[in-house]
């Protein structure tokens, strides 16, 4: 799939979940919506999610809280790319936003699309001042100001910029570095920057868990299992501080 077909899918995927072209998206909030069940948890570094889709209705989600949450925004997107684009999609270990055609077509295409869907073209341009773009010299203001508006990864924003021909790779070398003192200096908070989520999870996971259990499909021990990945020891609740309604 080329990148017009890329961008015109992440327009399409959009418009499907109600939103324009210039919208940011509350990616946990949509990950509820399109019933995709989403766990964080810290992960190796070269390891940034992996996305499984059992059917047309189960599909699962796991990303890197270690990583920055900018980053585990694009990890997001890049992985529905494969539960919601890509054709006869089964499961994929992923290692987001390299850009590389050559090591593997579906990862490449998962980050251009990941790019479109995260960093529409007219969000992007409704953001930039309209000297900037004449002059093709966008500000580090203008930066700051739109990975914050749809909470992405310096990087990602980047590449758009510089995919736009707004950049240049000089340019993109020196923006990319001392990223939280430049937010900071700006009046900027840096949680953008930093790993967080841990043990978060999105969907039914607990529900189903307790299905497993009930049902007898999982031993005892494995619920409890399944329930600590949620950072949950049953075994330690005291129900004696939980009063009756």
């Amino acid at each position: 799939m080329n990148e017009l077909l890329l961008e015109k899918a992440a327009v399409a995927f959009r418009s499907d979940n109600g939103l324009n072209n210039a919208d940011a998206i509350r990616l946990k909030s949509l990950l509820q919506k399109l019933n995709v069940i989403t766990v964080f948890a810290p992960l190796s570094d070269n390891f940034s999610g992996m996305a499984l889709k059992a059917n047309s209705v189960n599909r699962f989600m796991l990303v890197n809280s270690n990583q920055s949450l900018g980053k585990q925004h694009f990890t997001i997107c890049h992985e529905l790319y494969h539960l919601f684009i890509q054709t006869n999609f089964i499961s994929q270990v992923c290692s987001t936003g390299k850009f590389d055609k050559k090591a593997d077509k579906n990862e490449y295409n998962a980050d251009v699309f990941a790019s479109y869907l995260l960093l529409p073209t007219d969000g992007l341009l409704e953001n930039i001042p309209n000297v900037e773009i004449e002059r093709k010299r966008i500000s580090l203001k203008t930066i700051l100001y739109i990975e914050h508006f749809y909470s992405c990864s310096r990087r990602a924003l980047l590449y758009r910029l510089k995919q736009l021909k707004l950049i240049s790779s000089a340019e993109y070398d020196a923006f990319i570095l001392n990223i939280q003192r430049g937010a900071l200096e700006n009046g900027y908070a840096v949680d953008l920057y930093k790993n967080g989520n841990h043990k978060v999870v999105i969907g039914d996971y607990g529900i189903i868990a307790k299905q497993l259990f009930d049902t007898e499909t999982v031993s005892e021990s494995h619920y409890y299992s399944l329930l600590a990945d949620l950072g949950i020891d049953i075994t330690k609740i005291d129900e004696t501080q939980y009063g009756e309604d």
